[in-house]
C-alpha cells in the first residue's frame, strides 16, 4: 500500500511473544543490556494498543527513543508513520538497520520512511532531529525517563503528544492528583494534560523487568500558562516547596526561599486562600503557579 512500509518479521503483532523475541535475540546473536533498561516489548496486544493510542495518522512525524529491537518501529512504519529513532546500542543499531532497510532508503519525513539516529538522546540536539509538528511514541529505557521528560517538555521544540511506556510508579506520579503531587507531577502537568491509559504487566516483556509499567499519554499544551519570568519564579518556588514535602509549606517556604520572599510565605498563602499548615503534596499546578505570584520577585 503507498506510504506504508511492510517488514516482514516473527515480531510483528500476530505473532510476537517472548519465545519470539528469545529466538530473534539468539538468530541475531544480541542480548539484553540491564545498564541501558533494556527489556524489549514481546506483546502483541500491547503493542496495538500502544499504537492505538497514539493514533497517528499517515504521513505524521514521530520521534522513538529507544527503539530496540524495532518492534515498535515496524509497526508504526507499516501504517505510513515517518519514523526518526535514535539508539544508543551500536549493535542494535546495526540489526535496526538490516531489519528495516526498506523504510531506510526512502527520503525521511516521507510516510513511512526511517531515519535512524546512532546516539543518546540527551546528546542529540533535538531541534536538527525532527521537526514539528511531531509526535513521540516509545517504550522509555526507564533508567533516563525523568530526563527526558524534562528534554521533551523544555525550552526545545515541544511534541504535540507523547505516548510513553514507563515504570507504573513513575506513570502513577505523572499523572498524580493533589494530595499525592511531586515535583514531577507538577513539571509534567504545567506543560501538559497526562492520562494513565493503561498498565503492563513484567510478562510483556522479554526479558521480564522486576516492576510493573504503564502507558501515559500527555497532550501537550500550546503554550505555558505563565509567562518566562513568571515561570522561573514557579520553578524556584516549586522547587523549594519539595525539598521538604511532609512539612507544613509555611515553615518549608520560609526555610526554603530566599530571605526576602521567606519573610513573606505567610501573607502570600493567606493572599491566594492556602492554608499555611497544608503539605506541597497538596498543591495544585494552578494554585502553585497562584503562590508563586503572590510571593512575587524572589531576591527583593
Amino acid at each position: 500500500m503507498s506510504g506504508t512500509t511492510r517488514v516482514a518479521s516473527p515480531l510483528d503483532a500476530r505473532h510476537l511473544g517472548p519465545e519470539a523475541v528469545r529466538r530473534e535475540l539468539v538468530r541475531a546473536h544480541l542480548r539484553a543490556r540491564r545498564g541501558l533498561s533494556q527489556n524489549f516489548l514481546a506483546d502483541g496486544e500491547v503493542l496495538e494498543r500502544i499504537v492505538a493510542e497514539a493514533a497517528v495518522a499517515p504521513g505524521r512525524r514521530v520521534l522513538e527513543i529507544g527503539p530496540g529491537l524495532g518492534i515498535l518501529t515496524a509497526a508504526l512504519l507499516e501504517r505510513g508513520v515517518a519514523v526518526t529513532a535514535v539508539e544508543l546500542d551500536d549493535r542494535l543499531v546495526g540489526y535496526l538497520r538490516r531489519r528495516l532497510a526498506g523504510a531506510l532508503v526512502l527520503p525521511p519525513g516521507e510516510p513511512g520512511s526511517l531515519l535512524l539516529v546512532h546516539g543518546d538522546i540527551l546528546d542529540v540536539p533535538l531541534g536538527g532531529l525532527v521537526q514539528p509538528p511531531f509526535e513521540v511514541v516509545a517504550n522509555l529505557p526507564y533508567h533516563i525517563t525523568s530526563p527526558v521528560l524534562h528534554l521533551l517538555l523544555g525550552a526545545g521544540p515541544r511534541p504535540e503528544r507523547l505516548v510513553l511506556m514507563v515504570q507504573r510508579e513513575v506513570a502513577e506520579r505523572i499523572c498524580a492528583a493533589p494530595g499525592a503531587m511531586s515535583y514531577l507531577s507538577v513539571f509534567v502537568q504545567y506543560r501538559a494534560v497526562a492520562r494513565l491509559a493503561f498498565t503492563v504487566p513484567p510478562a510483556a516483556f522479554e526479558p521480564s523487568p522486576e516492576v510493573a509499567s504503564a502507558v501515559v499519554v500527555l497532550e501537550v499544551r500550546p503554550r505555558p500558562p505563565a509567562d518566562p519570568e513568571a515561570e522561573e519564579r514557579l520553578w524556584r518556588v516549586v522547587q523549594a516547596g519539595f525539598r521538604e514535602r511532609r512539612k507544613m509549606l509555611h515553615n518549608v517556604l520560609s526555610r526554603q526561599l530566599p530571605s526576602p520572599a521567606a519573610a513573606r510565605a505567610g501573607a502570600a498563602l493567606a493572599a491566594v486562600g492556602i492554608e499555611p499548615a497544608r503539605r506541597p503534596q497538596t498543591l495544585s499546578v494552578d494554585e502553585w503557579l497562584a503562590l508563586a505570584a503572590a510571593l512575587g520577585p524572589l531576591d527583593r
